[in-house]
């Protein structure tokens, strides 16, 4: 459970999307597997507290990641006229660098 917590944490920190979604999805595996051993110690408990805390973590990064990407997408859609008139412009008038 606390390389699972660790986990999270690291893919969260580097804002690796594909990574963090592959160890959120690890854990109900990880937690049913638990769950059959019987009740939990009071380690498991605290552990399970803090992937808890860790997730919660991750998924306020993750929310103000979409938040930050939502604000460039309205941001590109707005300016999208303005870039297709440049481009259009740039393809006729000769001189116009291409690079």
């Amino acid at each position: 459970m606390a390389q699972l917590g660790d986990a999270l944490q690291a893919a969260a920190a580097r804002e690796d999307w594909d990574r963090l979604g592959e160890q959120a999805r690890a854990l109900l595996p990880a937690l049913r597997k638990l769950a059959v051993l019987g009740p939990w110690t009071a380690a498991e408990r605290a552990a399970l507290e803090r992937v808890v805390a860790l997730h919660d973590a991750a998924a306020q990064g993750v929310a103000h990641a979409a938040r930050v990407l939502e604000s460039r997408l309205e941001e590109m859609r707005a300016n999208k006229d303005g870039w297709i008139a440049y481009a259009m412009y740039s393809e006729t008038e000769p001189g116009v660098s291409q690079e």
